[in-house]
């Protein structure tokens, strides 16, 4: 069996992992500019994330077969894309979603 203090040190090493993986782009970026490139190929990542989270909530994997679409979500996110593309601001999309997806569960 681990002892406390071994399982301690875990812990506390993983938090200071973790922190210090969040820490140093941000002191490094503050010292160095990155190239124009660099910074026009990371302004993609936002988009790309989102991308992959609705990917991710409009299927549904069942092993050894194709994919289902969700066809809840895949309606929820007809009104959702138009109000990001229209407002830009992520509150009222997150808002837009969180009630139109109340709204089709209640429906349906």
């Amino acid at each position: 069996m681990l002892s406390f203090k071994f399982v301690l040190l875990v812990i506390i090493g993983c938090g200071v992992v973790t922190w210090l993986n969040r820490v140093i782009p941000f002191l490094l970026l503050k010292r160095f500019e990155l190239p124009m490139a660099a910074v026009e190929f990371l302004s993609f990542v936002p988009v790309v994330i989102m991308a992959a989270l609705w990917f991710t909530g409009l299927f549904h994997q069942h092993l050894g077969q194709l994919p289902t679409l969700d066809w809840q979500n895949l309606v929820v996110s007809v009104p959702t894309v138009i109000s990001a593309v229209v407002s830009k601001n992520l509150l009222v999309i997150v808002a837009v979603g969180i009630v139109s997806l109340a709204i089709i569960r209640f429906v349906v």
